[in-house]
């Protein structure tokens, strides 16, 4: 690592101990080995924390936090305000960075100036890793900002690279607006750049089977309106708010039977048999008596599997 690094990589850690290891392990295996890897251990109370000691003592490019929780947002201004490098690289604690992510995006930011932030294509896999779907967010600028501009955060947030100085110009997370600050800051980051994704795969981000309360759910999708309506103001614009669909499963058996559906079918559609039997038999826990568990189980075991593109 260079005195100055070309990436500070932020990544907060809240009780992961199932997944850190994984997840810095991909950060420290990166073709492109100019960063600093700043970690928030946000009071954590498992085995997280005595992890990230171990990879700590081995890595000098491994700048560790710990203190008492404070929540995401906090811990992102935290390691923003402590970092050095040019660009910004979003991490979560429970994903898996592609080995050559920080190679594709630094490549593409300092080719194109005027783009302030790039993710990129992504991986969904379930809590073992087992792989669900492969999902392409549009790549332009226009495009980006006309789905932002309607609540779809349409940018990953652990697949993001953000200019250091852009973030710093618009102010950084806004802590009111979890935990929808991804989609607020990506409104505010596009008044002052343009935004990317790259087609390239660059991360697997993990889909929890665990449920958010709804609670939480309810306040994402307010703050997501809040941060849209805050955006067509600042823009002089009239916009109409779009994303109203759940995100996470509730904790009924009617939203886990839809959710297990899903995961279920889009495992199928990439040609991963055992994972569509899996959760062809979450679906019938939820509801057993619900047919469309049964068919999904049953084309699981018996069906072929649709010809896809390798990704």
């Amino acid at each position: 690592m260079s005195e100055t690094p070309i990436i500070s990589v932020v990544m907060p850690v809240y009780n992961a101990e199932k997944y850190v290891a994984e997840a810095v392990e991909s950060i420290l295996n990166q073709t492109f080995s100019d960063f600093e890897f700043l970690i928030v251990n946000d009071g954590s109370s498992d085995g997280s924390l005595a992890i990230l000691k171990r990879y700590a003592e081995k890595d000098r490019r491994i700048r560790l936090i710990s203190r008492p929780n404070t929540g995401l947002v906090v811990a992102l201004n935290e390691m923003l305000s402590k970092s050095k490098g040019e660009f910004l690289a979003r991490m979560d604690a429970d994903d898996i960075a592609l080995p050559d992510r920080f190679a594709r995006q630094v490549e593409f930011l300092q080719r194109e100036s005027d783009v302030v932030c790039v993710g990129g294509a992504r991986e969904l896999i379930d809590e073992e890793g087992r792989t669900l779907t492969y999902i392409e967010d549009p790549e332009h600028n226009d495009r980006i900002q006309e789905l932002l501009l309607a609540g779809h955060s349409c940018i990953c947030h652990p697949s993001a690279m953000i200019r250091r100085s852009a973030l710093l110009k618009v102010g950084g997370y806004d802590e009111s607006m979890h935990p929808a600050e991804d989609l607020d800051l990506w409104l505010r980051l596009g008044e002052v750049g343009k935004l990317a994704n790259l087609k390239d795969k660059v991360v697997k981000y993990r889909l929890h089977q665990n449920s958010a309360s709804e609670q939480n759910q309810t306040l994402q999708r307010n703050n997501a309106q809040r941060a849209c309506e805050r955006a067509w103001q600042r823009r002089g614009i009239e916009g109409r708010y779009e994303n109203t669909e759940s995100w996470r499963p509730g904790a009924d058996r009617t939203s886990r039977h839809h959710f297990m559906l899903r995961y279920g079918w889009w495992a199928f559609n990439s040609g991963q048999r055992q994972t569509a039997i899996v959760y062809g038999t979450r679906a019938i826990a939820a509801l057993p008596f619900a047919v469309e568990g049964w068919k999904l189980l049953a084309c699981g075991l018996i069906k072929p599997l649709p010809k896809s593109d390798s990704k």
